[in-house]
């Protein structure tokens, strides 16, 4: 049986990064889009996993580019990155309160950088009605690895087959697949409340 809900944040809840944001974040480095983002992806997992600061990352991006970012342009480019992934989905936001309500646990995992969680708990009053929040700077966990989808199973005190994951990257599915969770691609607000309607009930709680 299923009867917990673990989403995933940026492209189920948030939005996936602007397109006026990313174009920004290339303005700003003044260097070619595809070296950018080539650069930009190779070098978040340690961000993302909370081993490095926003700094250091951007000073990482700099010298893989061939170039340098003083003090101001970090704390620039640290702004327009958090502010490029700050778009939420309300609809989706609605389901997960509508969620909590019903009585049914849910949890949250994410890749995000610490500024960006941090950004996150100060503006996103929704965030409280999860029950555990798994944001991979905090616990060094990042999906695909099998070690954030146990790392929320422990946490929440579950097997894996009682929680349904909702994720909007194949990838992601799979490794949630690999160790006995259930699991939703998700495709928009609609699909995602049809996958949770059709959960086990809610257990009672004594």
């Amino acid at each position: 049986m299923a009867d917990t809900v673990l989403f995933d944040l940026f492209g189920v809840i948030a939005r996936q990064q602007s397109p006026s944001g990313q174009e920004l974040l290339v303005a700003m480095a003044s260097v070619s889009a595809s070296a950018f983002w080539q650069t930009y992806w190779a070098l978040r997992m340690p961000y993302d996993r909370g081993e490095v600061t926003g700094s250091e990352y951007w000073r990482q991006v700099a010298a893989a580019l061939g170039t340098t970012f003083d003090d101001h342009q970090l704390a620039r480019l640290i702004a327009a990155d958090i502010a490029s992934w700050s778009a939420i989905d309300d609809d989706m936001v609605a389901l997960v309160e509508h969620t909590a309500a019903s009585g049914r646990r849910i949890a949250l995992l994410s890749n995000i950088p610490e500024e960006l969680a941090v950004h996150y708990e100060q503006h996103h009053r929704w965030l409280k009605h999860f029950d555990v929040v798994a944001f991979s700077c905090r616990t060094g966990q990042t999906k695909p690895d099998l070690d954030a989808y146990r790392w929320c199973c422990q946490t929440l005190g579950l097997a894996p087959e009682r929680i349904l994951f909702v994720d909007d990257r194949a990838e992601n599915i799979q490794g949630a697949k690999a160790i006995g969770m259930r699991t939703h691609l998700f495709t928009g607000p609609a699909q995602a409340r049809q996958a949770i309607t059709e959960l086990d009930p809610v257990p009672r709680r004594r």
